[in-house]
């Protein structure tokens, strides 16, 4: 069994949490690859496909969404799990779905899509993002919840093993 996990990350911190739901799958008996997805050219091989992104004013990074929408033919046919990552602070804010989740769910027609609180360092960013955050009164630190994030990837590998064993097609 081979599950794709691929995911926009624009500082680095949503590539962290693509190699920790890698490493579960791994634990799991399931053959993950984590790749970013400008280095994704079909979603064809994969038993299931995990695909996420790093949320930068409400909206997914564009090469996640590009992923989505060029192979949505085929992900209509696999098991699909999406999620977020870009809240900040405790509690963290914005709270709702980013802007791109409802279309996205369209395309891509996900078992699940998951909100997960991100990191934010002011070191890492740029001029333009420093007076953004600045602005906002964003709050710094590392909020990414990695029990939940382990969770979610257990549930996934123990979906795909059912659904395999039963022979079960989307």
């Amino acid at each position: 069994m081979k599950v794709l996990v691929s995911v926009a990350s624009k500082h680095g911190a949503t590539a962290e949490i693509a190699r920790v739901i890698g490493e579960v799958l791994s634990a799991a008996g399931i053959e993950a690859d984590v790749r970013p997805p400008e280095d994704v050219t079909t979603v064809a091989p994969y038993d299931g496909i995990v695909v996420g992104s790093g949320v930068y004013a409400g909206h997914w990074l564009e090469p996640a969404k590009k992923l989505i929408e060029r192979e949505s033919a085929t992900l209509a046919y696999k098991p699909v799990w999406l999620f977020s990552s870009g809240p900040i602070g405790d509690p963290a804010k914005p709270e709702e779905e980013p802007v791109d989740v409802a279309r996205l769910r369209e395309k891509a027609h996900p078992v699940d899509h998951r909100i997960f609180p991100g990191k934010l360092d002011r070191n890492e960013l740029g001029f333009t993002e420093k007076a953004i955050v600045s602005v906002v009164h964003a709050a710094e630190g590392d909020f990414r919840p990695w029990e939940p994030i382990r969770a979610w990837a257990s549930g996934i590998a123990q979906m795909l093993h059912t659904t395999l064993a039963e022979g079960a097609v989307r």
